[in-house]
């Protein structure tokens, strides 16, 4: 499964990896503190906390683009990217527009 080579499986990656990122995330540093239903509340009412939890949580996606360049799978590599891109491009909108 993970040897494709195809964009829209990188775009799949890119778009899972950083909502999986999320919720280890949530269980790591929040969960002690939050409920679900209260951290995504704290998100949404504290817009500096968006950039500041959407950072750790691409990390997942770096590495994996890192791994798909390293094994010269670039259409796979190349979903991953523009999904990253778009993930940060959301939150820097959601941080200084909404």
């Amino acid at each position: 499964m993970f040897k494709k080579d195809n964009l829209r499986f990188g775009l799949l990656l890119g778009f899972i990896a950083p909502l999986l990122s999320v919720v280890i995330y949530y269980f790591v540093k929040f969960s002690s503190l939050y409920s679900v239903g209260d951290f995504l509340t704290f998100i949404a009412r504290n817009k500096n906390q968006v950039t500041a939890i959407s950072v750790p949580c691409l990390i997942l996606n770096i590495a994996l683009f890192t791994y798909y360049i390293n094994t010269h799978r670039d259409k796979t590599a190349k979903g991953i990217f523009a999904t990253t891109l778009i993930y940060a491009i959301f939150a820097l909108v959601v941080k200084f527009v909404v």
